[in-house]
């Protein structure tokens, strides 16, 4: 599935000679990533290509006569395409062609240089063990640290994954984003301007059977055990009273944590991820949303603008795409404000009396929902691909040491990524593009 790069404006700039060329503001997940310029992308692509060949998407062709500011506008599009659709094979995503163009761009658009330096990573129960790293180390690489320091089997890497996590105020929790593994931490922790950001290990997956492959690896056992508490204490897994009392008699006892996992499996909300609260047009315009994601379903505490209250549950199963769009205003990129994620939408075409709607919801955490979606469909692939031995699929996120194969054509993109641009607004002189030439770019 392709991934949530964007390039919602471009600016015109000026070398050490004077000659014009544009920059790229590449987002991914609604952050600044990197700033590029179409020359630096045309080089990658033909690196690429002589690795990978013709199976590569099509990159946009040169102009030899000066750029219109439509053609500019064409460009820009198609650059953004082809970030998206680079990344949906994954075995690009592996390679360190790949990597390494992707690395070099993120630490000179940030101004980085590499070097050693040290990480705070925190694990569930909010406690933090630092690593020794460079600065242009992956999350990848930094995931394969972190794991060997707390005794985490290689083989569950796949299980886990590095998030930038905001920590509020009254032991308020949120989730920011899930790091990609070529995005390097250091530089993200640096450039994010969202208050009071770590970088925290949780698990990657949203179906909670899913457990029962990590039973054997204590610190995998550790890692699940801490962050259940920590969803209970945060009240994002919703325990009974009963439920309750039970949970907390087996924390103050010795020895039982699987135990403890065993139970919290039963519990609401088990396993979800809860998103910030949000507003949503269902089923009325401007009615409030509280949203958990998890286990092939969508669950949402909506209050109504009357102040009443009511569950509803969207169950994966119906759901038949979304897309992610941006609302907001970007006024300038080389200032403080390096986040798409102001005003967002995601609206999901859903299935429901045999009839299909669309339910649009509004939050600033659009791309991680997206992200949870995208999960859940690439789990459920894998379970009908071991159902039925005909198809084969590959989900790399989910064990790099195992690989599942699907035939063609049962591939799907069920989302996208749309921005608004007659509501982006950028200065003057990045629309003027008539006296570039392709030389200067």
């Amino acid at each position: 599935m392709k991934m949530h790069f964007c390039i919602p404006v471009s600016q015109q700039r000026l070398d050490a000679l004077g000659s014009r060329y544009v920059l790229y503001s590449v987002y991914l997940d609604g952050f600044l990533f990197c700033r590029v310029r179409y020359s630096q992308l045309h080089g990658w692509n033909e690196q690429l290509r002589r690795v990978f060949g013709s199976c590569l998407p099509p990159f946009p062709p040169k102009y030899y006569l000066a750029m219109t500011t439509a053609m500019a506008d064409e460009r820009r599009d198609q650059l953004e395409q082809y970030l998206q659709n680079v990344t949906m094979d994954p075995n690009v995503l592996r390679s360190d062609v790949f990597i390494e163009f992707l690395k070099l761009v993120q630490l000179n658009t940030f101004d980085i240089t590499t070097k050693k330096t040290s990480l705070d990573i925190f694990l569930p129960n909010e406690r933090s063990i630092q690593v020794e790293i460079l600065t242009s180390d992956t999350a990848e690489r930094i995931l394969e640290v972190v794991s060997h320091k707390i005794g985490l089997c290689r083989e569950l890497l796949g299980y886990f994954s590095l998030f930038l996590i905001r920590f509020g105020k009254e032991g308020k929790l949120s989730v920011v984003k899930k790091l990609a593994d070529f995005e390097l931490p250091y530089v993200r922790l640096g450039s994010s301007e969202v208050e009071n950001c770590k970088v925290g290990l949780r698990k990657w997956y949203m179906d909670p059977s899913l457990d029962s492959m990590l039973m054997d690896c204590k610190a995998a056992v550790d890692l699940l055990y801490m962050q259940a508490v920590q969803d209970i204490e945060k009240e994002w897994a919703k325990p009974t009273q009963a439920q309750r009392q039970k949970l907390e008699a087996l924390q103050k006892e010795d020895n039982q944590t699987k135990q403890f996992l065993e139970l919290a499996q039963e519990v609401r909300h088990y396993g979800y991820l809860q998103l910030d609260p949000c507003t949503c047009d269902y089923p009325e315009p401007g009615s409030g949303a509280v949203l958990s994601v998890g286990n092939n379903e969508i669950s949402c505490c909506i209050t109504l603008p009357d102040g009443q209250t009511q569950d509803t549950i969207f169950q994966m199963s119906g759901v038949k795409c979304w897309q992610v769009t941006f609302l907001g205003t970007l006024l300038d990129v080389d200032g403080p404000q390096r986040t798409l994620n102001q005003n967002l939408e995601l609206r999901f075409q859903y299935s429901e009396d045999s009839r299909w709607q669309w339910f649009v919801i509004y939050t600033k955490q659009a791309f991680l929902l997206s992200s949870c979606l995208k999960k859940m469909i690439s789990e459920n692939m894998v379970k009908l691909a071991a159902e039925n031995s005909e198809m084969q699929i590959e989900v790399p996120e989910q064990s790099k040491s195992k690989k599942y194969h699907i035939q063609q054509s049962q591939q799907k993109d069920y989302s996208s990524f749309l921005s608004r641009k007659s509501k982006i607004k950028i200065a003057k002189d990045d629309c003027v593009f008539g006296n570039i030439k392709e030389e200067d770019l």
